[in-house]
């Protein structure tokens, strides 16, 4: 991956206008029959190699006006030999721009289509390190040209004339917002405006000649400040974090009591049509440590017997694994798509398959994990509605658990779509609470303590206009929200955690599972209410547990 240049757009509306010999900056109007020819004034810039011009960045408004009326926007925008890979946030475009692309028009296609099914609110991990937070982008346009382009976040831009390979530039553009909002906290033309030196400070040190240097926002903060600092004769010096091959931990760190936090988080995303038929199944696992010790220790994280690793390739960046899990009749599944921080040591893990790492101070993700196969639903949903004469209309909603007696699964939403001419609602449950929310047109049924194994029923009673509403081609799924601690899907549960510091000083591991509704809210429109739960995303916390 190489960029030739980065630039930070804003676009609140406002375009620079050809007009004679002069120019004048106006509103866009979109109802306006009047043709613009918008030029893009950068708020800020940076050109590493000079092998692309900088005013090819007037190039890329009137693309983007152009593919956004044509409704083939995507991600990437070519024009001539230079190509401009963007994303949009908040009111900035950030724009990266280089030469040839890797892969097809098909290829890409295929990518973007599959990258955008999974972004709304994902996180993903690359084996550098770097993390991509997707904020919900508003679409992902079709290619043109062998090229595409994203839309909805403040615009980022980069440019380059050379082979790249286009993941990392996105990598490398969403963690240069997730930099700019660790430093500016809201991240809007103000912002950038305001700070306009520490964002120059802070390009120069994310890349140097187009390649990703330091993307880590605390190592960053060492030494790129925000407060003023007098100088002394002869005390500079280069922060060791920079130089050091353990670049994201920092020397010198004390803490009078020593503790490892684990966190084994699995988010279940499930599917089920109204007859009763998994469209989707999937479990999206990662392993997060939250770090309060002292010096630089080395710790070796151990699985249970159930999990064992299988190499099945390795690349400059990251050791791509399978995890094989063993099931109740020594049956085995592979987890996919594995991924470790920078910080654990891939050699090692070549060689004996153990964890082996010194790691950042604080919380960190240190490994994530896929598995791609059918889940039995932990809560089972059936659903009946019924019409009467146009009157009134009568849901009943059974929800089972079906997993461990011994488990409890807290704070359990189950979100139930009503017409939306519905009113005077009554309802009756065996167990918890309903409301109707009439602006979302859901029941929210809520339930704080659901034992594995129960049975739970939910009627509600609406009453209809007499002159009924124009039926919808379909209605969206029940939805369920979920949390079971103590509690692992595919079995994976930490066997050990070994701490090795040269002090030799004592310190606590502690360990908590949870199992979750993942996902995020998107609504796939069915015909029938019934039969179809949905599984969204749930944050919360179990109690903590020895290990």
């Amino acid at each position: 991956m190489s960029a030739s240049a980065v630039f930070i757009l804003d676009v609140k509306g406002k375009v620079r206008l050809g007009a004679g010999s002069g120019e004048r900056t106006e509103s866009l109007d979109p109802s306006s029959d009047q043709t613009f020819s918008a030029h893009p004034q950068p708020l800020i810039s940076r050109n590493y190699k000079g092998d692309v011009a900088m005013s090819e960045i007037e190039h890329f408004m009137p693309l983007l006006m152009q593919r956004e009326e044509e409704g083939a926007l995507a991600p990437l925008m070519s024009h001539g030999r230079v190509h401009f890979l963007w994303i949009k946030y908040s009111n900035l475009y950030c724009i990266r721009g280089h030469g040839r692309i890797p892969g097809g028009p098909e290829w890409w296609a295929a990518q973007a289509q599959r990258w955008w099914a999974g972004t709304r609110g994902a996180q993903y991990s690359s084996g550098s390190g770097w993390r991509v937070r997707v904020q919900g982008l508003c679409s992902i346009g079709t290619l043109q040209n062998g090229t595409f382009s994203l839309t909805s976040l403040p615009a980022v831009v980069a440019t380059t004339l050379k082979n790249a390979n286009a993941s990392l530039v996105y990598s490398f553009l969403y963690k240069t917002v997730e930099v700019f909002s660790e430093y500016f906290k809201e991240l809007e033309e103000e912002s950038i405006r305001d700070n306009f030196v520490i964002v120059y400070e802070l390009l120069d040190e994310l890349m140097d000649f187009g390649f990703p240097q330091t993307t880590d926002s605390k190592i960053l903060q060492e030494y790129i400040t925000q407060q003023g600092n007098k100088l002394e004769t002869g005390k500079s010096r280069v922060p060791p974090t920079v130089t050091n091959a353990v670049s994201w931990r920092s020397e010198g760190i004390k803490y009078k009591k020593n503790e490892v936090f684990i966190d084994v988080i699995e988010s279940v995303n499930l599917l089920v049509n109204a007859n009763g038929s998994v469209l989707l199944s999937e479990i999206v696992g990662t392993i997060k440590l939250k770090v309060f010790l002292s010096g630089m220790p080395e710790l070796r994280l151990g699985l249970n017997d159930r999990v064992l690793f299988e190499l099945t390739g390795r690349s400059r960046i990251t050791l791509l694994t399978r995890l094989r899990v063993s099931g109740s009749k020594n049956k085995s599944v592979e987890l996919e798509d594995v991924k470790f921080h920078q910080c654990v040591r891939l050699s090692r893990f070549d060689n004996d398959r153990t964890i082996s790492f010194i790691p950042p101070d604080g919380d960190f993700e240190l490994m994530s994990y896929r598995l791609s196969t059918q889940v039995k639903p932990l809560i089972w949903i059936e659903s009946v509605i019924e019409k009467f004469s146009h009157s009134r209309v009568e849901i009943m909603v059974k929800a089972k658990g079906q997993f461990k007696k011994q488990s409890v699964a807290n704070s359990v939403e189950i979100s139930v779509p009503v017409p939306s001419d519905a009113d005077s609602p009554r309802f009756k449950t065996s167990v918890g609470s309903a409301k109707y929310m009439p602006e979302k047109n859901v029941v929210i049924w809520s339930i704080k303590s659901f034992p594995g194994g129960k049975e739970y029923l939910m009627r509600a009673h609406f009453g209809l206009p007499s002159v009924e509403k124009e039926e919808v081609e379909g209605r969206p799924p029940i939805g369920v929200k979920f949390e079971i601690p103590y509690f692992t899907v595919s079995g994976i549960q930490v066997r050990y955690m070994k701490i090795i510091e040269k002090s030799g000083y004592q310190a606590l591991p502690w360990v908590r599972y949870i199992t979750q509704s993942g996902g995020s809210p998107t609504w796939h429109l069915q015909r029938e209410l019934s039969s179809t739960p949905l599984y969204l995303l749930c944050p919360g916390w179990p109690h903590l547990s020895r290990m």
